[in-house]
């Protein structure tokens, strides 16, 4: 296109220009058409020969060793048995000198020693105790699955949006040739009386804005980009060609999807376990007024002398045993705390369930628009505008339509395709947050166990995609 010489010729014979223009425009728009037709949204193109890709599952990968919060979710894991261990270990005992009767004299010194007093732990408590904490302790390995299953989540989710803008800046830049093109072939075409300047000034203008919307996808590309590799753990991770096609993501059962969410998601097992922590409190509090022993014992050298013998005491013992009794207090107060903190436990489970309903409705909803909308414009709406574009172009080649008209269909046709990726991309997300029961935020940090008013943190509402009829 860029090497016609035809024009300074054809201004010499006017009087039969259309005819020996046509091959020209018909060449012109042939090609224009071939490049612009061929590059469709859905399938991946070709990347540059030195450029790096990267898949899906080495992003994965990455996101498992470098994510800051899986690691403190093992950390949160080895808190919990350490308060466990904590909570199941005995009373120490205690070490002391007893002296009475201390004072010269007569009684020469009195009686001194030393005494070992050793509680003792009734009624199981102490493994009550153990109890209580191995389900926070379990809290904790579900967070941990939970915030793994969280990072992969999200980095699943930000590599459709990537792999979507990857897709928005192939098509864009297409674009942007095409309309490079036209520009220098409606000067062409000028020059030979064939093209106003009203058809130069809105080719130009057509190819000033498809250079704007390349410059905002290319910016959309790295946002997209940064995000990825924050989750992934690795800021400096450098922009590299995604593997993978927006179109392979297979269809999923929204209403069979939340159904398995209400019953399976780990959000409802932390908050089943929550249930039998308050059963465990519950149980101990209960055991609470049984009195533990308090037993004491020693040895002491008493110097006083014998009235018969006139000889010193000696070594003697001694040993208290002594319990609390329980008549003021049974520990009803706290037992009262503990039966609420069940009750409240029990009801956490059912809001739990209907939280993950509620919120899951307006992704079903997203998902199926998404897919609804992706449908129709590959089956109907870009089969349309393709073939209005193609008839367009016949035309103008014919001399029966003007060159605006062509550029008109051309833009309508590539927001048509660039809404279509939008709408795949709606697609995959919602999909994946669906399948993965709505758990995608992986750099919120995970829960730790006993934490109060968290128990659904995990359950974000994941990031809406723009809407599929709006261009990036």
């Amino acid at each position: 296109m860029n090497n016609l010489s035809m024009p300074v010729e054809f201004t010499r014979i006017r009087s039969d220009k259309t005819p020996v223009l046509r091959p020209v425009a018909r060449f012109i728009l042939g090609v224009s058409s071939g490049l612009f037709l061929v590059t469709m949204p859905g399938k991946a193109q070709t990347p540059a020969l030195d450029q790096k890709t990267i898949s899906l599952e080495e992003l994965q990968q990455m996101a498992v060793q470098d994510n800051p919060t899986l690691a403190q979710a093992t950390v949160n894991i080895r808190a919990a048995e350490g308060r466990k261990q904590q909570s199941g270990l005995y009373p120490n005992p205690t070490v002391g000198y007893q002296g009475e009767e201390v004072r010269g004299g007569s009684f020469r010194g009195g009686e001194q020693g030393f005494f070992v007093q050793q509680d003792i732990v009734t009624a199981g408590k102490l493994g009550l105790n153990r109890n209580i904490f191995e389900q926070e302790k379990k809290q904790a390995e579900t967070e941990a699955d939970e915030q793994k299953l969280r990072v992969l989540t999200n980095v699943k989710m930000s590599y459709f949006q990537a792999l979507a803008a990857q897709r928005t800046l192939d098509l864009r830049r297409n674009l942007a040739k095409l309309t490079q093109d036209a520009v220098e072939t409606s000067h062409q075409l000028a020059n030979v009386g064939q093209a106003d300047a009203p058809d130069i000034l809105e080719a130009e203008v057509e190819a000033q804005q498809a250079d704007l919307a390349v410059t905002m996808a290319e910016q959309n590309q790295q946002r997209v980009w940064k995000e990825l590799a924050a989750v992934v753990g690795n800021t400096k991770l450098p922009l590299m060609y995604l593997e993978g096609n927006l179109e392979d993501i297979s269809a999923v059962n929204a209403d069979d999807l939340i159904d398995k969410m209400v019953n399976d998601s780990p959000a409802v097992r932390i908050a089943e376990l929550g249930v039998k922590k308050a059963e465990a409190s519950l149980a101990r509090a209960k055991r609470e007024p049984i009195p533990d022993l308090q037993l004491r014992a020693g040895m002491q050298q008493n110097r006083e002398l014998l009235e018969t013998t006139g000889r010193p005491v000696g070594l003697q013992g001694f040993a208290d045993v002594g319990v609390q009794i329980p008549i003021f207090n049974h520990n009803q107060g706290n037992i009262a705390t503990s039966k609420a903190d069940l009750e409240r436990a029990q009801r956490e489970v059912e809001r739990v369930k209907l939280a993950l309903r509620q919120r899951a409705a307006s992704v079903a909803q997203s998902y199926a628009y998404s897919q609804t909308a992706s449908a129709r414009y590959k089956n109907q709406m870009i089969p349309r505008a393709q073939e209005a574009y193609e008839m367009y172009a016949k035309k103008y080649k014919e001399m029966a339509a003007a060159y605006p008209q062509v550029l008109i269909a051309q833009r309508t046709l590539m927001q048509l395709q660039v809404a279509y990726v939008n709408a795949l991309e709606g697609v995959a997300t919602n999909a994946v947050a669906l399948q993965s029961y709505l758990l995608t935020d992986g750099l919120e940090s995970p829960s730790q166990p006993g934490e109060l008013d968290r128990p659904v943190r995990e359950m974000n509402v994941p990031f809406q995609p723009s809407s599929t009829s709006k261009e990036r």
